[in-house]
């Protein structure tokens, strides 16, 4: 008996079955280099383009989902490599078993663990498991998990990077509120603090004391830098300091969470749900910011939204916006939504903002498809459809 069989009879409650997987790492070129503090730092060169790592899974019945993940400069070959010999051994299991299919994933790479390009490798397909199993339903992904609100407060980050002079920023921060967006963020972490500081009073003056305000220092500073500056930064009522300490510093983060009036925000460079739970553990994070394609998923991404609920933190998930309005939107404290405009060529669809808010739309899943452009900038694809 072949495994399909095997797994067609071991269970009359089985709805469906995986028919195929197709995979597509697709480079998404930006229109001009984005830097941010590990640029002015030396730790990284400017980012020119974000590898995206899509999957597409295919059931008998003719339903599909769609799911990603992606990488940032290096990585990107890597998650495609694993999600190519693990996709697989989805074929001819039930798409709804989301839970236990992620573990089977999980334990098909074990040797190379639970975090990093393995398991971001597998969100892709988790992401695309939970798209179809709301398409199943026809609903939005954010009702099918139970959404405690039609829209998200969002903040802009896509506008204020270093490379753009602060007139550029303020301008770009003045086009995003003109177009629904409530919040700007801009990045912090330069070699001169006092630049850092001279940007942040002049963007605050642009925006008048009633605007959002957020700063990112890319985890640029030590522990004195981070309490001296971020001191300093208290004046300008901001809603949080983002990664001011390297992102694995738990006990540099708490330190700071206790000194300070102004919340800490961090979360968004680790990669499991055990790593987010260390800074929970710690008191480390006032407002957590993980990234469902980084951790794993959807499926990992809600253990650590319960986690955040039981200490009453407050939520802002990490880029991928096309995910994580569903995901904030089912968050019962209220959360943000990072609004990028990069991913935009990628998909047909348009996530609407409006007084300063993110709105679902009535799209089941997550709502979204993919360009032409985005199937034109294919580097490497596969198509399983046959177990191993």
């Amino acid at each position: 008996m072949t495994v399909t069989e095997t797994a067609r009879t071991s269970s009359r409650a089985v709805l469906d079955r995986i028919e195929s997987v197709t995979l597509s790492s697709i480079t998404l070129p930006l229109p001009n280099p984005i830097s941010d503090a590990k640029v002015f730092t030396g730790r990284q060169r400017p980012m020119t383009e974000v590898a995206f790592l899509f999957a597409e899974i295919r059931t008998e019945a003719g339903l599909e989902g769609v799911g990603f993940s992606y990488s940032k400069r290096a990585g990107g070959p890597a998650q495609f490599a694993h999600a190519r010999e693990v996709a697989p051994d989805l074929i001819g299991e039930d798409p709804n078993d989301i839970a236990r299919l992620w573990t089977k994933l999980v334990w098909a790479g074990a040797s190379v663990g639970r975090s990093g390009a393995s398991t971001q490798a597998i969100a892709a397909l988790d992401v695309a498991l939970w798209d179809l199993k709301a398409k199943r339903a026809g609903l939005p992904l954010a009702k099918l998990l139970g959404a405690h609100r039609d829209s998200v407060r969002c903040y802009n980050t896509s506008g204020g990077f270093l490379h753009e002079s602060i007139e550029q920023v303020k301008d770009n921060a003045t086009r995003t509120l003109e177009s629904g967006v409530g919040g700007i963020k801009i990045k912090v972490g330069l070699p001169d603090s006092a630049e850092d500081l001279r940007r942040v009073r002049a963007v605050r003056e642009h925006l008048g004391d009633g605007v959002p305000f957020m700063v990112d220092a890319n985890q640029q500073w030590d522990r004195s830098t981070a309490m001296r500056v971020s001191r300093r930064l208290e004046e300008f009522d901001l809603v949080w300091i983002e990664e001011p300490l390297d992102a694995y510093d738990a006990e540099g983060h708490a330190q700071l969470a206790r000194s300070l009036d102004t919340a800490i925000a961090t979360g968004e460079m680790l990669t499991s749900v055990a790593e987010h739970y260390e800074l929970i553990r710690q008191g480390a994070v006032d407002i957590l910011q993980p990234d469902a394609p980084r951790v794993g998923g959807i499926t990992q991404f809600l253990k650590l939204a319960t986690l955040a609920e039981h200490r009453n933190l407050g939520l802002a998930p990490h880029f991928a916006m096309e995910i994580h309005v569903h995901l904030a939107a089912a968050y019962p404290i209220e959360p943000w939504v990072e609004h990028f405009d990069w991913l935009h060529p990628l998909f047909n669809e348009r996530l609407e903002t409006r007084d300063g808010r993110m709105r679902l739309s009535d799209r089941p899943g997550l709502g979204v498809t993919l360009t032409e452009q985005a199937r034109a900038w294919t580097v490497d694809r596969v198509h399983v459809d046959a177990p191993r």
